[in-house]
């Protein structure tokens, strides 16, 4: 019997492609048109990883934020740029995979000319996976 949906089989879930809708990214958080797609279970569901594509437009960017487990970020098409605090940011590109280590402030983003999509995977620790901090300045995105 061919299984698809939501349904666990035989201790698999498969969620089916637009079962969970695209979120606009909150302008608390973000700055610029940015959609996210959430990729799986809600946290908690069994897993304590969470995972979306994330689409910027072009100068949209995130806020400064961490992430208690550290995050992981495979670019999947554009150019981008991340950044630590205090230090120089990088171009992103797709195929490049970035680990960022729990507690570094950092923001990631379209270039200013470019939108840029990646895939954002991070881990719940006591129920959160980020904090979200003051936004990025135009001067320090256009830095």
């Amino acid at each position: 019997m061919l299984c698809t949906g939501n349904a666990f089989a035989d201790g698999i879930k498969v969620i089916a492609n637009g079962a969970q809708p695209s979120v606009t990214g909150s302008s608390d958080y973000f700055s610029g048109a940015v959609v996210v797609d959430p990729l799986m279970a809600p946290a908690g569901d069994y897993s304590g990883v969470t995972g979306a594509n994330v689409m910027f437009a072009p100068g949209a960017r995130s806020a400064w934020h961490t992430h208690p487990r550290g995050q992981t970020l495979i670019v999947t098409s554009g150019t981008g740029w991340i950044q630590e605090w205090g230090k120089d940011k990088h171009v992103i590109k797709p195929g490049d995979v970035i680990q960022i280590v729990p507690g570094v402030k950092h923001w990631h983003g379209a270039t200013s000319t470019q939108s840029m999509r990646h895939i954002a995977i991070q881990e719940l620790l006591d129920g959160k996976n980020v904090e979200w901090l003051e936004q990025v300045s135009d001067a320090q995105y256009a830095k």
